[in-house]
């Protein structure tokens, strides 16, 4: 049986959509560093999945070699079927009780200043995994307490206070990506909806107002840019803070395609505007993605509120 109908056997029956060659600036090197290395086996030893590998990141080569993972709990199985995501779809695993603690360990032993927890969608669990988040964040701030913690989750449809109860464990940073444009969503987030998931996020500011807000777009999905400018003017009327916009790339032939490959002046065109509409911080790029450069994004964010709060008091 093919790798894609293991992994993917929703999508074993699909046409194939041969992925265009990659234009230069998208391309990346072949991970070889030694740091690297010790990351991945680390996330081994202690039996974690990342999203850097089980959603085939591009740029895991320089962040693990920079000891910078993206954790993502409650298991490496996802009951959703995104067309564009390469997260394995089926049967999920078991809830892990120890999970958090070695999400815990693993932050420790990497001395990160920030880390990004994300998972997998669970709609099988009565609270959709909230409670997991919860532990995983209450078990970092115990072994690690300096470390930032950012959240990125799934949507939470119909699990009522499932989201209150991760809000009110007070990550840093509360992500959840819209991924696409509205149009878009029944063809690259079935199961998903766009206006669920815009409110989940601007139910984050009602519960804490001081709370960061983080949201995230793929662009060469065959979008139109005043369909992205929309989503920008959604974003910015749920009050989130920061926005990500990155390039779209095709896991494999049997996945959404590549309508076309946005270049590196559209991406800074996207990021002045999105700027120019009131967000504290954007990264617009084509190999941007929601966790690349978590850390560093995070105390730019931080300095982008004191200096907004600063000019508000002059």
């Amino acid at each position: 049986m093919s790798e894609i109908a293991l992994r993917h056997p929703e999508k074993a029956h699909r046409p194939d959509n041969p992925a265009p060659p990659k234009p230069p600036w998208i391309r990346v090197k072949a991970p070889t560093s030694l740091a690297y290395r010790e990351t991945r086996d680390l996330m081994r030893a202690l039996k974690l999945n990342t999203v850097c590998e089980e959603a085939a990141c591009p740029n895991i080569g320089q962040c693990w070699s920079e000891r910078h993972a993206t954790v993502m709990i409650l298991g490496s199985v996802c009951t959703r079927a995104c067309t564009f995501c390469n997260v394995a779809t089926g049967r999920p695993d078991a809830l892990d009780p120890h999970e958090p603690a070695r999400v815990a360990e693993a932050v420790a032993k990497l001395g990160l200043n920030h880390i990004v927890v994300t998972s997998v969608d669970r709609d099988d669990l009565a609270d959709g995994g909230a409670s997991q988040f919860v532990h995983t964040i209450l078990a970092i701030r115990a072994s690690a307490p300096s470390t930032t913690i950012e959240v990125l989750t799934p949507d939470f449809l119909k699990k009522d206070g499932a989201l209150e109860v991760v809000v009110a464990a007070r990550p840093d940073v509360f992500n959840h990506n819209l991924e696409t444009v509205p149009r878009l969503y029944g063809e690259v987030r079935p199961g998903a909806r766009y206006f669920h998931s815009l409110r989940l996020l601007d139910r984050v500011k009602e519960l804490d107002p001081s709370m960061f807000t983080k949201s995230g777009l793929m662009v060469g999905l065959g979008e139109e840019k005043a369909e992205v400018m929309q989503v920008m003017d959604d974003l910015r009327a749920a009050r989130v803070d920061f926005l990500t916009i990155g390039q779209y790339l095709q896991p494999t032939s049997k996945h959404h395609r590549v309508d076309r490959f946005v270049t590196p002046d559209e991406f800074s065109s996207y990021r002045q505007i999105a700027y120019g509409k009131g967000f504290l911080m954007v990264a617009s790029s084509p190999l941007t993605r929601s966790s690349y450069l978590a850390g560093e994004d995070f105390a730019r964010l931080q300095a982008a509120r004191a200096a907004q709060r600063a000019a508000a008091e002059n």
